[in-house]
């Protein structure tokens, strides 16, 4: 398939420029594949993975899809350099690097069979990535959901278009056509989303989770953590009030009680000792719907011609 009318089509051969944000707990295999099948590049989401369970994951996107994937890979996992061994040895194509400088990486993955892009919040470490010859950025906006860092979407990606080489990956509550094509006006060469997909057939979270974003307005999410030094965005509930107080009073309380709270929001939906993370756009969705649905409503004619994808707009044509 001839995609030399957008980078990032030709980097991963893929039909729409569309990338799974890598969502540690609800990045499983199963979205990732229906991500990949609808013409996307689905991500695993490694962020509070162990190797085995990685391992288990990599092994079992391969029995539902033969599309290429990409493994979200955060530097602050006590296990990273474990997980970076499995993706080499399970021939993983695509890594997206996350929360850190993944520089020390990329000599030792980069082949020509192998794809790295990493997750930035500013342009003076997406210089530095570029320099050691990464293939492109994910320049993440603070609508985002999950941990954030102080630019807006708006803002931050026009001024890595503007200042790199390499394409640009625009993400942060990104959630309708029109926030795609928003994107590729300010000159990035795909986007990434990551919320819109937790309200989807495919997700294997627990279904208070989703009707929590369905649910939810635009003001509805809250950050907490600014004071630890690694602010989230996540959905307003008690229990995050509950944390946006007590990190001022007792910041040790706050972090015993973060651990496993994203985990029980992926399996258990219980609102009294769960974080819910989500971006933004969640007062922009309110309905689940199959994750191929999802991403041909994001993907309109008129989208498809602003990205530049000749080859997609004629498969939709016809």
């Amino acid at each position: 398939m001839n995609h030399e009318n957008n980078a990032i089509l030709e980097l991963l051969n893929i039909d729409y420029p569309l990338i799974l944000g890598g969502m540690a707990w609800v990045g499983t295999a199963q979205l990732a594949a229906a991500v990949s099948e609808a013409g996307g590049l689905g991500t695993i989401g490694a962020g509070g993975m162990t190797p085995d369970t990685l391992k288990s994951e990599i092994d079992r996107i391969r029995t539902l899809t033969d599309k290429r994937f990409a493994v979200n890979l955060m530097l602050l996992n006590p296990h990273i350099n474990e997980l970076v061994d499995i993706c080499l040895e399970k021939d993983v194509e695509v890594f997206i690097f996350g929360a850190g400088n993944p520089g020390k990486y990329i000599k030792r993955i980069k082949t020509e069979k192998r794809i790295i892009m990493a997750v930035v919040a500013s342009e003076t470490l997406a210089l530095r990535l570029e320099r050691e010859g990464i293939d492109a950025v994910i320049g993440e906006g603070m609508e985002c959901g999950g941990h954030i860092g102080p630019l807006t979407t708006m803002t931050l990606i026009p001024k890595l278009t503007r200042t790199l080489r390499i394409p640009v990956i625009a993400a942060g509550g990104i959630a309708t056509p029109e926030q795609v094509k928003a994107a590729f006006a300010l000159g990035a060469k795909a986007v990434q989303i990551g919320t819109r997909f937790i309200a989807s057939d495919e997700c294997e979270a627990h279904e208070n989770y989703k009707q929590q974003i369905i649910k939810s307005k635009i003001r509805d999410t809250v950050i907490t953590g600014s004071r630890l030094g690694h602010p989230v965005r996540s959905i307003k509930t008690k229990f995050t009030r509950k944390l946006g107080k007590l990190e001022y009073e007792s910041p040790d309380e706050v972090e015993r009680l973060l651990i496993g709270s994203l985990r029980k929001a992926f399996q258990t939906g219980n609102e009294a000792d769960s974080v819910f993370m989500a971006g933004q756009s969640i007062g922009l969705i309110d309905e689940i719907k199959p994750v191929k649905t999802i991403i041909e409503e994001l993907f309109t004619l008129e989208v498809l011609e602003n990205s530049y994808t000749d080859t997609v707009i004629e498969q939709v044509k016809e």
